[in-house]
């Protein structure tokens, strides 16, 4: 038999502990994480730092969600070290009837792609892309499906324990990605050890490859993001959106910057995919002599805290947009130059460490798309059984394969 579906309203209660902001008190402030991985302690505040009048405290076992994030599955229950915190009236707070409903049951419905899609759906904003807050009474009408509550606690535990088993992997996989992180830069350290440095403008200067734009042509954006972590491909402009907008052609090897975000990382070198895409005049594109250095070791050195803190020197002004990258600045950043064989040696040695990345992440995308899935399967698939199979939660060994 199928489960009776009741309102969330029906056992949920809306917890009001707000107190008044004092000057020199001292308040933990709690964030949501997305895909109902629950609260963090973001930040410690003093109240004469915080602009609102009055905050919101949380206690264990409260349950609690971000109105301007749902859409992202942040809800989740508020754990024993972090009783006592405070949260901005952003984060709604309740009690639930736990005659009636497990918290962790109802937190773990939360992460079901259908629940999440039925959250986003009331989510949306008057126009397209933009976003509503996730209002109580958005939350109190939502349908949840219950079966018997040691039913509900069987299924709480098996989901459980696969999580347990996907934050042990993932733990796993941090753990080998900070030993690689460690190895390279060791090596790195070596191979420029009594190396000489010398500017980027002598060892690979800055070429502009102008774009003759034209009202009917096409021209494929390239982007790059911050911390390092790579060129990606924007849409495809056509002449009528370039406008009067300067494009530079960008080639394969380059060493390219967005000067915008330059001082966070925003630093890659394209490879063969990337051939002949365009940027804007905010995009840099330097040529290393190849008898003397590799953007790729180029590249390594400028994304390591001594090579940002040099590009953060270049890039004078506030935060944000207004921390621009200098061309002639950068010009003058100097840069260790070990010889070329050493560079195309390392280079190699990131190729390797790149490939093992690569399975990496495959793994890590396969062990998070897990659990939508065995949420599904575990509350669709109890959800057609009877009751009297209720006692057959057996933690599923999926997980155990990834």
């Amino acid at each position: 038999m199928t489960w009776a579906k009741v309102r969330i309203g029906d056992f949920v209660k809306l917890l009001d502990r707000r107190e008044i902001v004092l000057p020199t008190n001292e308040y933990r402030l709690l964030g949501m994480r997305s895909k109902i991985c629950g609260p963090f302690l973001r930040e410690t505040k003093l109240g004469n730092e915080v602009s609102a009048k009055t905050l919101n405290k949380v206690q264990s076992g409260d349950f609690i969600y971000s109105r301007l994030f749902a859409w992202q599955g942040s809800f989740g229950l508020v754990p024993p070290d972090l009783s006592d915190c405070f949260v901005s009236n952003e984060f709604p707070i309740f009690a639930i009837d736990q005659k009636k409903v497990d918290p962790k049951y109802l937190t773990y419905w939360f992460g079901l792609p259908s629940t999440q899609k039925r959250v986003e759906r009331d989510c949306y904003g008057s126009t397209p892309g933009t976003r509503n807050r996730f209002k109580e009474e958005f939350f109190y009408e939502l349908e949840i499906p219950l079966p018997p509550l040691k039913q509900q606690q069987c299924i709480a535990e098996r989901v459980n324990a696969i999580i347990t088993k996907r934050q042990e992997h993932l733990l796993a996989l941090n753990e080998v990605k900070r030993d690689i992180d460690v190895m390279l830069q060791n090596a790195f350290n070596k191979i420029i050890d009594g190396a000489e440095y010398r500017s980027l403008a002598e060892v690979a200067p800055l070429v502009r490859r102008p774009v003759n734009v034209e009202i009917d042509g096409e021209y494929p954006e390239l982007g790059v993001r911050s911390f390092g972590k790579g060129a990606f491909h924007k849409p495809t402009l056509t002449g009528a959106d370039v406008g009067s907008k300067r494009l530079f052609e960008i080639h394969e090897g380059d060493l390219l910057f967005n000067i915008v975000f330059a001082w966070e990382g925003a630093i890659a070198v394209p490879c063969a995919g990337d051939h002949r895409r365009v940027g804007s005049h905010r995009f840099l594109t330097c040529v290393p002599h190849l008898d003397v250095a590799t953007a790729k070791f180029l590249c390594f050195y400028l994304l390591s805290a001594e090579g940002l803190q040099k590009v953060g020197e270049a890039s004078p002004g506030g935060a944000g947009r207004n921390r621009t990258l200098g061309i002639k600045k950068a010009e003058q950043i100097l840069i260790p130059v070990p010889s070329i064989k050493a560079q195309r040696h390392f280079d190699k040695l990131c190729a390797y460490v790149a490939e093992i990345q690569a399975i990496r992440t495959s793994s890590t995308k396969d062990v998070e798309a897990l659990v939508p899935a065995m949420l599904h399967e575990i509350f669709e698939k109890n959800n057609k059984t009877s009751t009297s199979n209720s006692t057959q939660c057996q933690c599923s060994s999926k997980i155990a394969t990834h």
